[in-house]
């Protein structure tokens, strides 16, 4: 799980994407959220869109982004069964997988804003 951050508003004011990238499946998504979105916000979106179609994950890798450090994320997952794994900072290879998949959302997203 990572965020793409620092876009411009989109007409439904989302300024983010969060990918998460199901790693048994390879499967990613991308949910356009907002920076400022609370933790409650996030885990409703998270269960209703990933639980549902997944189900419960074994174990999470993620960064140290604050949203995920927080006691609340840590709790949610407890609650869920889950583990949260954190990638080491400044080291991508840890969650190689999302890394590559945010590169390739970035290029397309590029590809889109280009006047030809």
């Amino acid at each position: 799980m990572d965020f793409v951050s620092g876009l411009p508003l989109s007409p439904s004011k989302k300024n983010s994407v969060w990918v998460i990238v199901d790693r048994f499946t390879k499967c990613a998504h991308f949910l356009v959220v907002n920076t400022t979105d609370s933790l409650d916000k996030l885990a409703n979106l998270y269960i209703r869109e990933i639980v549902r179609l997944h189900g419960v994950p074994k174990s999470i890798v993620s960064d140290r982004d604050l949203r995920f450090t927080a006691r609340f994320w840590s709790c949610l997952h407890s609650a869920l069964g889950s583990h949260l794994h954190f990638s080491t900072s400044y080291h991508p290879q840890s969650d190689g997988q999302s890394e590559r998949v945010i590169q390739v959302l970035e290029d397309m997203l590029r590809c889109c804003v280009i006047d030809f």
